[in-house]
Order: C-alpha cells, then structure tokens, then sequence
C-alpha cells in the first residue's frame, strides 16, 4: 500500500538518513527502514514524522520502525518507543529505554523540512536514471541546440534555434517552441508547451499539460467586434521555480511576463501578460492573477483567490482561499475576504457601506448609551 513499484526498492541505514536530514539519532544507526510511511499506515520497516501536536496524540496506535519528531516530543516518543520495545519483548514497560530492534527516533529542530528532504533523499534513489541523448521518435529541427547529457524523449519537438541545457529532461510530447530555452538540470514532464522565445531557468521542474507562453488575454473592441492584440513579450522565468499541472503562463503583451527564482506554482493556476511575480512566492490551485499584476517576494496566495489586473502587493503579502483582491496591498501581512456579486452599482453601494460598518457601529454604542444616560 503507498508504495511507488515502478523503481527499485529503497533500503535505507538511519545512520545515513540522520546524517542526511541533520537530526540525532537515537537507536541503531545499522537499522534498516524500506519506505516512508504516514503514522496510521507504518510498519517495523517504516519511517514517519510527527509534524503537529494532533500527530503526537497519535504516536500510541503508531507501529513505526523509526520517527522523525521534534524535540518537544522528545520524552513523549522516548515513552512511546520503550512500550513499543516492551511490547516486542513481551513485557511491561521500561521508561527511558529503547530497544533499537523495535524502535528508533530521530530528533530534528523542524521534522516538516526534515521529512522534505527525506523524501527528495528517497526519490532520487528510487527512480530510475534518465538516459542522456536523443530519442528515436523525437522531432529536433535544424539550429536548435541540445546538450550532450541531456534528455528527450519520444516524440517530443524541439524548434530551430531553441536550447536545451545540461542534464535538462524533456518529456515525451513536449513541445519547445523556436529560440526557447531550457536551463541545466530541468524537468519537462510529458505534454508540456515551452512556447517560442520563452526562457525556463536551472532546477526546475513543469509538470504535465502546462502551457508558458501562450497568447496573453488582448483585444481592442471594434464596432462590436474583437481585434486581437498580438503578444509580442515572451515569459521570463528563474531557477528553481516548480510549476503545477495544466498551469497557464501567458507571455506579456510588450515586455515580458516574469517569475523570478524559487516561485512555486500549484496545478490549474492562471498566471496573465505582464505579471511579476517576486522570488519565492507560491500559489495553490486555481488561484489566478490577472493583468499586468506586481506580486512581491515571500507572497502566498492561497486556491482559488483572485488578484485583479494592474495591482501591486507588497512583500510578505498573504491572501486566503478563495480572496478577491481588488485593490493594492502595499503592507506585508494576511488578508482575507470576497463579497457577494450583484449589479455593479449596488454592488459599489454596499461596499462602501461595509467599509464603514465599524464607525457605523461606533456611532450606534455612542447613540445607545447617550439614550441611557437621558
């Protein structure tokens, strides 16, 4: 159960993992552990990761081989571990100690970012290597260049004068349009569109069916009719940056639309022309941004919420799910709301009049207790 059976089986010593997470371990650093597993679903050869004080609550129905905890949780999981060792051997319990045989822990100042890089650790040992090269059935046109080490596969298209970089993969059925250009060591998964002149940074992975660089959303009215505006920007993006499935990244109407580093972007996400968006900010799904839009840096914008066109919001801004950003946000902090839609000028009315329900209030307590008093 949960367990990936197109790669080799990992079979990992925790002496290696501790040192590879950075956390104390206590127990044998000679033990074994075969996959990662949640606490309800772990076994002897299991490790797991207590993240919340609710986990902790759990640790007593937990069978794992080894946790990763926190040192909050220290004496709890050295509790827990010693009944686990009673257990196996068949008698009461011995607080403070550990059977390594039945159970083993490992003590980080941050178990989520440990359990992370756990799993990274994990899946670069599991899956199988890319091969370098060409595929067969792959599509290269003349003038574009590919490096040595790195991978295209099976029937992927590659344009005149686009560039792949060292150790990049390219999926099967990408298509990397003329003058693109792909950084060292990224991902394409299958079905991807890398459109023309658009740039992808070093590290970074685009998972299936997203699409950077189509046409941003532009027209001029024309007696009733609609006259496309051609996209003359492309889409700039840093290292670093993840991009989620069936995610749309449009390129920009005159400049570029530009992603900087380690920007992290979940599935269905609509990024628009021209649109900034500051190093190391991150979207949950189906959140959407419009035009010409300025997002800050260490941002998060949670699934669904909307941001209008044309906006700026400041460093550190945080927006809730399902938000409707209409105006700028120039201090950093958290923000939620929407509002119920209706015509536009009643719905105007009552915005304005929700924003002064608190003087509105203020002045009703002033009248209430003047009445009193009289």
């Amino acid at each position: 159960m949960g367990v990936f059976t197109g790669a080799p089986e990992v079979a990992a010593r925790l002496g290696d993992l501790a040192r590879e997470i950075g956390g104390e371990l206590i127990g044998s650093p000679e033990r074994v552990v075969t996959r990662i597993a949640a606490l309800h679903d772990a076994d002897a050869q299991s490790i797991g990761f207590v993240a919340s004080a609710r986990f902790a609550a759990r640790l007593q129905d937990c069978r794992a081989g080894c946790l990763i905890i926190a040192p909050a949780w220290r004496e709890q999981a050295l509790a827990w571990a010693s009944t686990q060792a009673s257990a196996a051997a068949g008698s009461g319990p011995v607080v403070g100690q550990v059977a390594t045989e039945a159970a083993s822990l490992i003590v980080c100042d941050d178990p989520y970012l440990a359990y992370a890089r756990l799993s990274q650790w994990w899946q670069q040992h599991r899956a199988a290597p890319v091969a370098a090269g060409v595929h067969a059935h792959a599509l290269i046109e003349e003038g574009a260049t590919i490096h040595a080490s790195a991978s295209v596969g099976p029937f992927a298209f590659v344009a005149r004068g686009a560039s792949i970089g060292a150790h990049a993969v390219v999926g099967s059925h990408n298509h990397i349009g003329a003058g693109a250009q792909l950084g060292e060591g990224t991902v394409l998964k299958p079905r991807v569109s890398l459109l023309e002149a658009c740039v992808l940074g070093a590290g970074c992975i685009v998972h299936s069916g997203a699409v950077i660089g189509a046409d941003g959303f532009g027209f001029a009215p024309d007696q009733g009719r609609w006259v496309k505006i051609e996209q003359l920007g492309a889409v700039w993006i840093g290292d670093s940056v993840e991009i989620g499935a069936n995610t749309c990244i449009d390129r920009g109407a005159l400049d570029d639309t530009l992603i900087e580093e380690g920007v992290k972007i979940d599935n269905l996400v609509q990024i628009a022309h021209n649109v900034r968006v500051g190093a190391h900010t991150a979207f949950a799904g189906k959140a959407g941004v419009a035009g010409s839009a300025r997002i800050g840096k260490y941002c998060t914008i949670g699934g669904a919420a909307s941001i209008l066109g044309h906006l700026e919001l400041a460093d550190h801004v945080h927006i809730t799910a399902c938000t409707v950003v209409s105006r700028s946000i120039r201090k950093s902090g958290l923000y939620s709301g929407s509002f119920p839609f209706d015509d536009n000028a009643s719905w105007e009315k009552n915005a304005a009049t929700l924003r002064q329900l608190h003087t509105l209030r203020d002045r009703l307590r002033a009248l209430e207790r003047k009445n009193k008093e009289s």
